[in-house]
């Protein structure tokens, strides 16, 4: 479903656009999809409207990992650069919402819905990378927390082309709406 409106009190949620993620090799270039992501950054900060700042990591001993039977993609070697926002982002504790996540969505084990409910939070916009792990695990989460969702499809991708897009055409169309990144900043 195109984008038909956007709640006055909505968030920008950001997944996982950090070093060692925008390094990985994806079905759209990283650069193009940082590009878009800032736009809408830019764009939600200057009306004054939520940034939220996501991003995965743990301990260096993984002792706060995910440790389950199956395999993990996860770099097992402890680089700590992995997890920091790629410096564009220019994340401020001070004005952004910070969210550091141990697995794919950005609900389980944090704060994010306690925060979006106290600033009265109705509507999200999500972007970033993974889209069918983090940005889909964070949408299902909102989705069953009833935030209206908006998708900028413009500003997310996969590390594999027919995941990111199952998520936009079977996913996403059901639990909200699409649209590109100009297309959401003009009906902020």
């Amino acid at each position: 479903m195109p984008v038909t409106a956007i709640d006055k009190e909505t968030a920008l949620v950001v997944i996982d656009i950090q070093k060692g993620i925008v390094r990985r090799p994806t079905a759209h270039p990283a650069d193009l999809i940082v590009a878009n992501v800032l736009r809408l950054v830019e764009a939600f900060r200057s009306r004054a409207r939520p940034v939220v700042l996501v991003h995965v990591g743990w301990n260096a001993d993984r002792s706060d990992a995910l440790n389950t039977r199956v395999e993990s993609k996860a770099p097992t070697a402890f680089d700590p650069e992995m997890f920091q926002f790629v410096p564009e982002l220019k994340a401020d504790p001070e004005r952004d919402l910070i969210i550091h996540k141990r697995q794919w969505g950005a609900f389980y084990g944090t704060p994010l819905d306690l925060l979006l409910r106290r600033r009265q939070i109705t509507g999200l916009v999500l972007c970033g990378i993974a889209t069918s792990i983090g940005v889909e695990s964070t949408a299902r989460d909102a989705w069953e927390r009833s935030y209206n969702l908006t998708f900028a499809t413009d500003a997310m991708t996969d590390l594999h082309l027919d995941a990111h897009e199952r998520s936009l055409t079977r996913i996403f169309p059901r639990i909200g709406e699409l649209g590109t990144t100009g297309e959401i900043i003009e009906r902020l």
